[in-house]
């Protein structure tokens, strides 16, 4: 496997493991209680990025 193959495969783990990690430790609005106006009770409280990418990186690296 060349260098570029496997970051490839490794981008499309990471993306995929992506969407498996998003809802990890996710509290939305209505269960908060605390819904802002105009936004559905659906949403997160407190979206969190970097805590999220962190997760992400991990778990597909283990994964690949």
């Amino acid at each position: 496997m060349t260098l570029v193959f496997g970051l490839a495969i490794y981008f499309v783990v990471w993306w995929i493991v992506l969407f498996a990690v998003l809802p990890f430790g996710v509290q939305t609005q209505g269960e908060s209680g605390e819904v802002v106006p105009g936004t559905p009770e659906s949403a997160p409280t407190r979206f969190r990025l970097g805590r999220i990418v962190l997760i992400n990186t991990i778990v597909a690296t283990v994964v690949f």
